[in-house]
Order: structure tokens, then C-alpha cells, then sequence
């Protein structure tokens, strides 16, 4: 089987093949870190961190370009850490199994952790060669990107001298990006009581699999299928129509995924058994039906279980099913400035059950490029928990990136796009959060651009990431960097 290290460019790619096997799950990234500062001292560089964790390291102008502007490259170290539910896989000490499929490296059923591990491999390769022609570059690589911009947030006030930075966190190929939304989290914690189980009831397993899932940000958009959204769908119909009891419910991961899987545990009254299946059977097919172009792979079961102990108070049942239920998900809004750019968004991310204190814990996202937006479609989704008795938290949020027209490195990065490969570029903002909003806020002066190869299905087991625009970037970046200007 060809390897990853033998793809072209193989500096890049042969860096990426070593980052794909040190795990570094978001708040773990102490073998990512020590990794980057051991090439950094192995190669002589000058390597800097702060109290927060982040790294930065240094290299010299080559020779001639001494007068040049000093140029910042930034990546985020941490991945997101998402596998299909039939895998045996542990993110904190396994190795991503990379796998070359036509044009695309992907993983197999797991994320791959080029988001942004590519950027990380970019950042290292152009650290390692002795043959690119630059400025004096310093290398920016944070921590915990992907579940609260910990890194960005507190990154050390004397760390960086640099005053134009290349954000490597873009997911499309022919895309500059030069704005981003701001984001804020909010999380519901919801209480239940318990009861037996009614005499004379049977348990189903009630199960959401299947669905494309992805980025919170970037796929918001695209009419993926929400797991949360559609199970709690079912079983409020079966609590509703055929007095079902809700024993558990659970669904999604990461803050920053839309769900692709959710489970439920709920008992049915045996005479409506057979009611209740062929209601459920009807069900299913509708949603399957009207997800038939967007989610060509969804699979809804309802399995015999073993009949638990105890099931939750009708009443909280309720509570829970109907805030899931009314919970806003989706896109609020489009931007009026720019074209089919979303502009304000919700996603409802994860429901975790506690059994030992009886809570569920909701996770939220929402997104938006104006500030007011964010925080009001933050209250709106706050607003239907708290209606459902539960104890709200907003987490600090992070600002967005405004987006300039008239920024030097996007007219010197569009004249190399072109130069290169004979077209345009396309500029516009991202729906997702960048750490660049943060980043203004420590070093205001800053004049930032983001772009990178093509990645589709990240935050998700499908992550893939195209080979022929990774050799397009690449080509970019160097080209980039030979053209900045004097100081």
C-alpha cells in the first residue's frame, strides 16, 4: 500500500505522515508540543513558549531578503477527535491509519487531523528547507483550538514581532479568506426523577447512525441531518401517541460537530408494542425520505432491549423532549454584505447523560458575524431550556474577524494566486471561527490572510483532504512568502 510520506510535495506530506501518528486531542497536545519543540532545537531554530502552551519558533531571512517584512505562520496543534461508533480507536495513544483513496487521503473511521495538521506540516517544512527564498518567519502553533481557542485567547503579549500573519486553518483551495464569525457556547444542564418501570412495558433501543455530520461552521449550511434532532423527533412521538417511558438519551460529541449519531432507551406498554412498531417503521421511512438527497446513508432502528430498572418522571421526559425539540438549530440568517455567506447560526451539538446525580447535559454552538446576533441567538436557545427548568451557562465566546478589502497580503497573495495558476481567486469571509478575531485583540496591528488546501467532511470520520490542491498550496505559500515586501 503507498504511503502518505511518498506523496508530492514530499517534504509536506512526509511531515503530515509523522503528526497523523502523535495524538494530540484538544487540551493533550503535550506530545504534539514536545514533538514541534524537539524539531525546532533538533534544527538549531530559536523556540519560545508561553504560560498558555503555545510555540513559537523562529527562523532567519535567507540570504537577500534580510530587509523583508518578518512574515508569522500560524496552525492550531489539537485535532478533533471523532470515530465511527464500530471502531476501536483511542485518540490519546493510537495512530491515525491514513489511507490514500483516488485523489484524497482520508482516515480509516476516524477523523484524519488535517484539520489543521496540515497547516502544522507547512509551518515544518518550510522550517526544515534550506531552498525557499523568504523574510524572517516566525512559526505560531496553538493549543486547543478546536474546544475554547484556549491558545489563542491567552497567547503571551512579547511572543510575536511579526506583523503580517498567514493563517494555514482554510479548508478550500482558490479561497483567500479574510474575515470570520464569532462564536459562544451555550450549555443546558436539565434534571429528571426517577420511577420504575411501569409493570407490563418492553424496552427499545431507538437509534440515529449514518449521517455525513461535519463542521459546525463551514456545513451549517448544506442540509446536513442533525441526530439529536431527529431522535428526539421519534421518541417525543411515542411518549406523546403510545405512553412510552424515556429511560436515556444521548447523542453527538464535540461542540463544533453536528451530530451524526444518537441513541435513546425508552419502554412501551406491551399492548401498543405493535402499534408502536409500525408507527415507528412509517416514521422511519419519512424522515428517510425527506433526507434522501442529503443523507443518502441514515439508518434508524428501534432493537429489543433488556427492560432497565428505572425510567424518568413523565413530567421531566417531557420537559427534556420538548426544549430538544424547540431547541432553534440551523442557519438564522445570511449576510446582506456578502454573498451566501451565513451569517448567524445555531447548532445543537451533544446530549450527555448523567445517571449517578439523574442530569442530562445539552451542548450548544452559535455563530455569527455580527457581535449583537451571536449574543441573541445565544439567548434565544437559552431561553427554551430555561423554560424547561435547566441551569444555563454561556461560556467567554470569542469576537470575530472583520473582514479588509484593502489588506496587503490579500493584494499580494491574489497577485501570486494568479501568477500561478492563471485566475482569480475568490475572497470572501468564513462562517467558521478562525483564531484571528483573537489574535487582533492582542496584537491590533496585525494583517492576516487564511488559506489551505481543499479538507471536506471535517469534524467527522469522512475528514479528507485533496492531494492535488495540497501541491497548490504548497506552491502558494512559497510564492507568498518570496514576494512580501521591505519593511
Amino acid at each position: 500500500m503507498k504511503k502518505i510520506s511518498t506523496l508530492e510535495p514530499k517534504l509536506i506530506w512526509s511531515y503530515f505522515d509523522e503528526i497523523t501518528k502523535i495524538p494530540r486531542p484538544s487540551k493533550k497536545e503535550e506530545k504534539i508540543r514536545r514533538y514541534i519543540m524537539e524539531f525546532g532545537e533538533k534544527n538549531k531554530l530559536n523556540v519560545k513558549t508561553d504560560d498558555a502552551g503555545n510555540i513559537v519558533i523562529s527562523k532567519p531571512a535567507t540570504k537577500g531578503m534580510e530587509n523583508k517584512k518578518t512574515v508569522i505562520l500560524q496552525s492550531h496543534m489539537d485535532m478533533v477527535c471523532e470515530k465511527n461508533s464500530d471502531k476501536d480507536f483511542n485518540f490519546d495513544e493510537d495512530a491515525i491509519e491514513t489511507i490514500i483513496d483516488g485523489n484524497w487521503v482520508k482516515a480509516d473511521g476516524t477523523t484524519l487531523g488535517a484539520d489543521d495538521g496540515i497547516g502544522i506540516a507547512a509551518q515544518l517544512a518550510v522550517l526544515a528547507a534550506d531552498n525557499i527564498t523568504h523574510g524572517p518567519l516566525e512559526c505560531l502553533f496553538t493549543i486547543d483550538e478546536e474546544t475554547g481557542l484556549t491558545g489563542a485567547n491567552n497567547l503571551g503579549k512579547n511572543m510575536l514581532e511579526g506583523k503580517i500573519l498567514i493563517n494555514l486553518d482554510s479548508e478550500d483551495e482558490g479561497e483567500l479568506f479574510i474575515g470570520c464569525a464569532g462564536g459562544i457556547d451555550t450549555l443546558a444542564t436539565l434534571r429528571y426523577k426517577e420511577k420504575p418501570v411501569p409493570q407490563n412495558h418492553q424496552a427499545f433501543k431507538i437509534s440515529v447512525t449514518g449521517l455525513k455530520g461535519g463542521h459546525s461552521g463551514d456545513d451549517i449550511n448544506k442540509n446536513r441531518g442533525n441526530a439529536i434532532k431527529m431522535l428526539t423527533r421519534i421518541v417525543l412521538g411515542a411518549v406523546n401517541t403510545y405512553q412510552a417511558s424515556l429511560h436515556s438519551f444521548h447523542g453527538g460529541n464535540l461542540r463544533n460537530a453536528i451530530p451524526r449519531e444518537a441513541f435513546a432507551l425508552i419502554t412501551i406498554p406491551a399492548d401498543q408494542v405493535y402499534h408502536f412498531n409500525q408507527h415507528v417503521k412509517a416514521l422511519m421511512q419519512t424522515i428517510k425520505k425527506e433526507n434522501k438527497e442529503n443523507e443518502p446513508a441514515l439508518v434508524i432502528s428501534a432493537e429489543p432491549q433488556e427492560l432497565p430498572q428505572h425510567v424518568m418522571n413523565r413530567k421531566a421526559a417531557f420537559r427534556i423532549l420538548e426544549a430538544l425539540n424547540s431547541c432553534f438549530n440551523g442557519v438564522l440568517n445570511y449576510s446582506i454584505e456578502i454573498p451566501d455567506l451565513v451569517e448567524t447560526s445555531s447548532n445543537l451539538a451533544s446530549v450527555k447523560i448523567n445517571q449517578d446525580d439523574n442530569t442530562l447535559l445539552v451542548t450548544t454552538s452559535q455563530r455569527s458575524s455580527v457581535d449583537s446576533m451571536r449574543m441573541y441567538v445565544a439567548s434565544v436557545v437559552a431561553g427554551v431550556f430555561k423554560l424547561a427548568k435547566g441551569k444555563i451557562k454561556h461560556t467567554d465566546g470569542y469576537p470575530g474577524w472583520t473582514p479588509d478589502k484593502n489588506s496587503e497580503i490579500l493584494h499580494i497573495t491574489e497577485a501570486a494566486y494568479a501568477k500561478l495558476f492563471h485566475q482569480k481567486p475568490l475572497v470572501r469571509a468564513i462562517h467558521a471561527g478562525l483564531e484571528c478575531g483573537l489574535f487582533l485583540e492582542k496584537y491590533p496591528d496585525l494583517d492576516m490572510i487564511s488559506f489551505g488546501p481543499t479538507i471536506r467532511g471535517a469534524h467527522s470520520p469522512d475528514e479528507r483532504i485533496d492531494i492535488k490542491t495540497t501541491q497548490k498550496f504548497w506552491d502558494l505559500l512559497l510564492e507568498v512568502l518570496a514576494a512580501i515586501p521591505e519593511s
